[in-house]
C-alpha cells in the first residue's frame, strides 16, 4: 500500500485498526440482551452465532487520519463508505475493533441531521453548539457569520419543518464548518445544494483544512470535487480498504475499476445516497435496449431504458442525465419536466433519448436523477443512482486530432468568419 500523504510528524487525530461492521440481512434488531451477549460470544471464539445471512459492511479496516488532514473516501455503492463515517459519528458501533478519535465532530451525513424539525434555523444552531460542548456566548460570536455564510438570512426564525432541500443543506453546513470542531465529516450532502454554493463549500473546507488546521473526511462520487479538495485518499471496495494514499492515484483506480461495458444495470440490492431525503420514487433497473455494444456512433442519440417504482403518490414527475468524462468532470446535463403522473405502488418505465451530437469521441459516466420541483422551481432529488457508462466513437471526419482531455467534451458548431 503506497505511503501516505500526511505532513512529517502531523498529529493523528483518528485512528482505526482491524474496524469490522456485520449486519444481519432482513434483521431489524429487537433480540433480547441474552441472544446479542450469546452472538457477540460465539463471534469472539470464531463459531457460527446462528443469526443467519450476513452482510460485511466493514471488513478489517486500518486507517490513520492526521491534522489538517482532507481525507477523501470513495468507493462504489455498498463499499462502506457511509457505515465507515456513521461509526466515526458514534452514530453506530462496529462489531469489531478499535476506534481512537481526538477532538470534536461535526458531521453532515444525511440532510438535517441534527437538526430538531419543529425548531428554527437560529434554535437549531444552538443546539448544534451545544451538542459541541460551545456555551451560548461561544455560538453568540459565531452566530452573524453562520447566517451570513447559510444565506438563509430570511429564513433563520422559520421553523426548519418549512425549509426546502437546498436551504437545508446550507444552514447544516454552514452550522457545521463554523462551529468549534476540530473534525469535519461530509458525506455527500453537497450534491443537494446548487452548483454555486457547492463552490463556496468547497472553499469554505479548503481554507478551514490549510489555515486553520482542522480535519476533513469527505466522501463524494463527484471526483473533481475530490481532487479540488483532498490531499490524500482511499479506496473502500466490498468493505475492504484496497488504496491509500495520493488523490489522483486513488481518483485513476477507481475509475478504472468502474464497470464500463454493461447493457443494463438493477438497482434493487443496491444502497441509495444518504442525502437524498425523499423517497417518492425507487429505480429499479436501466438498460440499453437491442445493443450489444455500448459504443455509440458520433452523433447517434443514446437511447436509455428505465424502470421505476412509486413509493408514493407522483405527481408531474422529472428526470435527468448528468454526463460526466472519463476524468469524471461534469460535460453536459439532459433533463425531461412533468412527464409522468403515478400512484403510489405502481410500476412504470419509460424511454430517454439524450443528443450526443455535441460529444466528442471518448468514453462517459452517467448519473440518473429522478426529482420534483419546488415552490421556487428548485430540484428535489427523490432518486439518484450511478448509471450505465458510454462511449461515442471517432467519426473518421479528417480534422487535427482531437484530444478531449486538453481540448474539452463537448464539439461547438464551425466557427463563423464574419
Amino acid at each position: 500500500m503506497p505511503h501516505t500523504n500526511n505532513v512529517q510528524g502531523a498529529e493523528p487525530v483518528i485512528e482505526i485498526e482491524n474496524l469490522k461492521k456485520q449486519y444481519r440481512l432482513g434483521s431489524i434488531g429487537g433480540r433480547t440482551l441474552r441472544e446479542d451477549v450469546h452472538s457477540w460470544w460465539e463471534r469472539k471464539h470464531g463459531r457460527d452465532d446462528g443469526s443467519g445471512d450476513t452482510f460485511m459492511a466493514l471488513d478489517g479496516i486500518d486507517l490513520t487520519v492526521y491534522k489538517a488532514d482532507a481525507l477523501g473516501i470513495v468507493g462504489s455503492n455498498g463499499a462502506g463508505k457511509s457505515t465507515l463515517l456513521k461509526i466515526l459519528s458514534r452514530i453506530t458501533a462496529p462489531t469489531e475493533g478499535e476506534v481512537r478519535i481526538k477532538g470534536r465532530i461535526a458531521s453532515m451525513l444525511e440532510v438535517g441531521t441534527g437538526f430538531h424539525k419543529e425548531l428554527t434555523g437560529r434554535e437549531n444552531i444552538y443546539l448544534n453548539g451545544a451538542i459541541l460542548g460551545m456555551s451560548k456566548a461561544e455560538i453568540d460570536r459565531k452566530m452573524d457569520d453562520i447566517i451570513s455564510f447559510s444565506e438563509c438570512e430570511k429564513f433563520i426564525d422559520t421553523p426548519v419543518k418549512r425549509y426546502s432541500s437546498g436551504m437545508y443543506v446550507k444552514l447544516a453546513f454552514s452550522v457545521a464548518a463554523h462551529l468549534d470542531s476540530e473534525i469535519l465529516i461530509m458525506d455527500e450532502v453537497l450534491a443537494v445544494g446548487d452548483m454555486k454554493f457547492q463552490k463556496k463549500c468547497i472553499d469554505k473546507m479548503t481554507e478551514i483544512s490549510k489555515k486553520e488546521g482542522r480535519t476533513i473526511l469527505y466522501v463524494s462520487h463527484n471526483m473533481a470535487t475530490i481532487k479540488s479538495l483532498c490531499n490524500r485518499c482511499i479506496v473502500l471496495d466490498k468493505g475492504k480498504l484496497v488504496f491509500n494514499g495520493d488523490t489522483q492515484d486513488a481518483v485513476r483506480l477507481y475509475l478504472d475499476n468502474v464497470p464500463s461495458d454493461k447493457m443494463s444495470v438493477d438497482y434493487d440490492n443496491i444502497l441509495r445516497p444518504s442525502w437524498l431525503c425523499r423517497d417518492d420514487v425507487r429505480i429499479k433497473r436501466a438498460w440499453y435496449e437491442n445493443r450489444e455494444s455500448s459504443i455509440f456512433k458520433s452523433g447517434e442519440p443514446l437511447l436509455v431504458n428505465a424502470e421505476w417504482e412509486n413509493i408514493k403518490d407522483v405527481q408531474k414527475l422529472c428526470f435527468r442525465i448528468e454526463i460526466t468524462g472519463s476524468d469524471d468532470n461534469p460535460c453536459a446535463t439532459a433533463c425531461v419536466y412533468d412527464f409522468y403522473d403515478g400512484s403510489s405502488g405502481d410500476k412504470a418505465n419509460r424511454g430517454f433519448k439524450v443528443d450526443t451530437s455535441m460529444l466528442a469521441p471518448g468514453r462517459y459516466r452517467t448519473m440518473y436523477t429522478f426529482f420534483l420541483r419546488g415552490n421556487l422551481n428548485e430540484s428535489i432529488d427523490v432518486d439518484c443512482m450511478q448509471g450505465l457508462d458510454f462511449e461515442i466513437e471517432a467519426d473518421g471526419i479528417q480534422r487535427l486530432k482531437w484530444v478531449n482531455k486538453n481540448w474539452g467534451d463537448c464539439i461547438l458548431p464551425d466557427i463563423e468568419v464574419m
